[in-house]
């Protein structure tokens, strides 16, 4: 069954109410921004790649109000209040969480803004562990909320950038740029086709309401910091050295299989699915662009054999709601589907016909239920607006 996405307006009044409660005051400042999924294109945004994210309808909100000192206070719906000074350069420390924000503070403040004290409450529909990157949400709402307070407006790709930077440098996640991306760029009905290379979006439309998105969080939770990303990372950059090439974007497929024998196996299979995961997104987009989606679905099964079986991010539960989906097929409204973020759990993303998106969830929850014993969650998005005030 899908589960109803909660209304940005309800998340803004809890948002003040929260603030209310919390501090006494009112919320003068409002800011947002959503999670995202991604269609196609995984792990190779940090490879020179073409990725093919999406804004969803999950949100982080933030209302804010001035308190007339140098430090800025945070609470969660957790009832965790975090205080950080605005005044000095900030450092990682805990809890972990608040190094987002730091991060961010810091780059505002490496670009010679003073960000004057403020009182700040955070509430969020996005899953937490899903893979639908809430840190991005809270870096690039927490960005839009001091372009705010400081009265300015970055150019979105800074904005991007600098929450991208704050999660390399304070949260030790060396993420490439497709999450905060898709959080600052977002737009209602677009997805957006990001070269990793050059560093520009370009919207793809995706106007057509019979088409939606499921995405079903498989409750198996993950941990990017944990070494598994960096690993990934670090193996393709070796690969790329074996190449004596300065981009992935200059390999090919025969390329590869001239030095297979060079490489090993395990850095062969990381290299084959960079190079086809590629070639994949970009072929993935023009069957978009004709509306031939059983080809497009089909592309999104084969990225997630390639992240199971050459990057081997993905997991039995992952694996068993993909292979769930396309049991439902083409017939049952099902076009593809695939792992999407980081991998070692979090979410499956499912390409589907909106008049039966229904039926697959319901579907998908009692067969994936039967086999793990574990509840899932599941709804449905179309592509929303990227961060913003309110």
């Amino acid at each position: 069954m899908l589960q109803e996405n909660k209304p940005l307006s309800i998340l803004a009044q809890e948002a003040r109410r929260g603030l209310q409660s919390t501090f006494q005051i009112e919320g003068q400042f409002l800011a947002t921004a959503p999670g995202r999924v991604n269609l196609i294109g995984e792990h190779i945004d940090y490879c020179d790649g073409f990725v093919l994210p999406l804004a969803i309808e999950r949100h982080l909100v933030i209302a804010a109000n001035l308190n007339n000192s140098s430090k800025a206070r945070f609470a969660t719906e957790n009832h965790d209040i975090v205080e950080i000074d605005l005044s000095v350069t900030q450092e990682i420390t805990g809890p972990k969480w608040s190094n987002y924000l730091r991060g961010v503070i810091q780059g505002f403040l490496d670009l010679g803004y003073q960000i004057p004290g403020f009182d700040a409450f955070l509430c969020s529909s996005i899953p937490q562990g899903a893979g639908l990157s809430s840190s991005a949400a809270l870096e690039c709402a927490l960005a839009t909320l001091i372009e705010g307070l400081v009265d300015t407006q970055l150019a979105t790709k800074d904005k991007a950038l600098l929450s991208q930077q704050a999660e390399h440098r304070f949260a030790k996640v060396p993420c490439g740029i497709m999450d905060q991306y898709a959080s600052c760029f977002g737009a209602k009905d677009q997805l957006i086709l990001i070269d990793c290379q050059s560093g520009e979006p370009e919207m793809i439309p995706f106007f057509d309401p019979s088409l939606s998105i499921i995405v079903a969080d498989t409750r198996v939770s993950h941990n990017l910091a944990d070494g598994e990303y960096q690993s990934r990372k670090t193996q393709t950059e070796q690969a790329l050295e074996l190449l004596k090439k300065s981009s992935w974007r200059e390999v090919t497929l025969p390329d590869l299989f001239e030095l297979e024998n060079q490489f090993g196996e395990i850095l062969f299979k990381r290299a084959h699915h960079v190079v086809s995961e590629i070639k994949r997104t970009v072929d993935a987009v023009e069957a978009l662009k004709r509306q031939d989606f059983s080809i497009m679905g089909e592309y999104m099964y084969q990225s997630h054999r390639s992240l199971r079986d050459d990057f081997q991010v993905s997991c039995q539960e992952l694996d068993l709601m993909v292979a769930l989906a396309r049991e439902i097929g083409f017939e049952g409204g099902v076009l593809g589907s695939r792992m999407t973020g980081g991998g070692f759990g979090g979410s499956t993303v499912t390409l589907c016909r909106t008049d039966k998106a229904n039926t697959i969830a319901s579907r998908l929850q009692e067969a994936y239920q039967n086999e793990t014993g574990i509840t899932p969650l599941l709804f449905s998005t179309r592509p929303t607006q990227g961060a913003h005030l309110l």
